[in-house]
Order: structure tokens, then sequence, then C-alpha cells
């Protein structure tokens, strides 16, 4: 990386911090560590983090409630690690705005891969053409990572918008779910992961996301967008 990077690890488990502070800064990260969310929001609060590697089951607030507090005030990329791989515990985390959810049978290295695919991604539309994606009442503006609906600016995660800023580059074009899983996620995960963001997306551009002007889904297949620019 030309840049480093800042990776917030929390866990409970002191062990795993140290763990994963060995393997991300043998791969150039900067590394700052937490057993607990008050203590990750510290480090928040007087360092800047590109990325929260965040457990969930935490004595006191959980790592779903942090999740929640750092979207109050920040999109920075969010990867939960959790010994928990249930599906209902995955869709609830993605919802509350995570960008991967990652069991902790999953190998050190492959964790330090999937950061480094959502920072790639995350830092990739950095740099991205200026560029304002205009559907009327849905603007995007590349450039400024930036949605409006109505004139009025919309908040996205950083996977949220790259989700969206695929398909409304590609007017027309069905993105199967096994793309945008291998695009967004590097293929690992299921549908679910996918349908959850979408949701989200949904919920934030239309009145009545079930019935999408925007993002139609392709029954069995997957999504795509429809508009036409201005």
């Amino acid at each position: 990386m030309s840049e480093q990077r800042t990776v917030l690890v929390v866990d409970d488990d002191a062990t795993i911090v140290e763990l994963m502070r060995d393997f991300l800064e043998a791969e150039g990260f900067r590394v700052e560590g937490a057993t607990n969310a008050r203590d990750a929001l510290a480090v928040m609060g007087r360092a800047s983090v590109d990325c929260l590697l965040l457990d969930i089951m935490m004595p006191g607030e959980s790592g779903f409630e942090l999740c929640r507090r750092v979207r109050t005030m920040s999109d920075v990329p969010i990867l939960f690690l959790s010994a928990r791989g249930e599906d209902l515990d995955k869709i609830r985390g993605l919802g509350l705005g995570g960008d991967d959810y990652i069991v902790k049978s999953a190998t050190p290295p492959e964790v330090v891969a999937r950061i480094k695919a959502v920072l790639r991604r995350s830092l990739g539309k950095e740099a991205a053409q200026d560029a304002v994606l205009d559907y009327g009442r849905l603007t995007l503006d590349v450039r400024a990572r930036e949605v409006r609906v109505d004139g009025t600016p919309v908040s996205f995660t950083p996977r949220e918008f790259e989700v969206l800023c695929l398909l409304a580059e590609h007017p027309r074009q069905v993105f199967t779910y096994e793309q945008l899983l291998e695009h967004f996620w590097g293929g690992i995960g299921d549908r679910h992961t996918v349908t959850v963001h979408i949701g989200r997306i949904r919920e934030k551009i239309d009145a009545d996301p079930n019935t999408s002007p925007f993002i139609v889904n392709i029954w069995g297949v997957g999504y795509r967008f429809e508009g036409k620019k201005r």
C-alpha cells in the first residue's frame, strides 16, 4: 500500500487482538486494539481509523451496539469477526451497516485478505473520475461519494454506496447474486449477504422498497438498475 492504513481490532479476547495485530502489521497495516466498546470509541476519538474488525459477543456493549453507534458518526468500513455463524446474526450485522461478516473459523490470512478487499473497493472509489450520475430524483456524486434523493443527502455505508454505484453505472444490466458476491465479497458468503445490502439500499432511495422503481429483482437471478440518465 502506498499509504499506511489503520485497522482497529475490537475483541474482548486480548489474544485475538494481538494475533490479528501480528498478521496485519506484517502486511503493512498500522493496528489499534481495544477489548471493549468504550475503549474502541476512545481510540476512534483520538486516531484516524480506516477499518474496524469487530467482535460481536463482548461484555457490556456488544459489537452490534457498537456498530450502531459508529454508524451515527462515521462510514468507516466495518467487518464483523464472530464465533457465531448463524444467518440471523449475519443478517443483523449487515443490516446495521456492517460491510462484511467473518466467522472466527477463518484463518488470520483470510481475514487480512478480506480487510484488504474492503479497503481496496472503498479507496478505489476515491480515485474515480469526477462524475455525477443523475437519474432524476436520485443522483450519485461518484467523487464526493454522495447520494441525494429528491435533492436531500442520504447517508450510505461504503459498501452500500459501492453496490448502488455499480448498478447505477450499468442501467438495465442484470447482475447475478454470484457476480455481486464475487465482486464485493470475494465470493465468500451467500445470497443473504447480497439481499440484505440491496434491501438497505432500497429503503434509503425508495418510498416503498418493495416496489422499487430503481432496483428491480430478477427472481432467482439477481438485480438490475432501471432509470434514464439526465
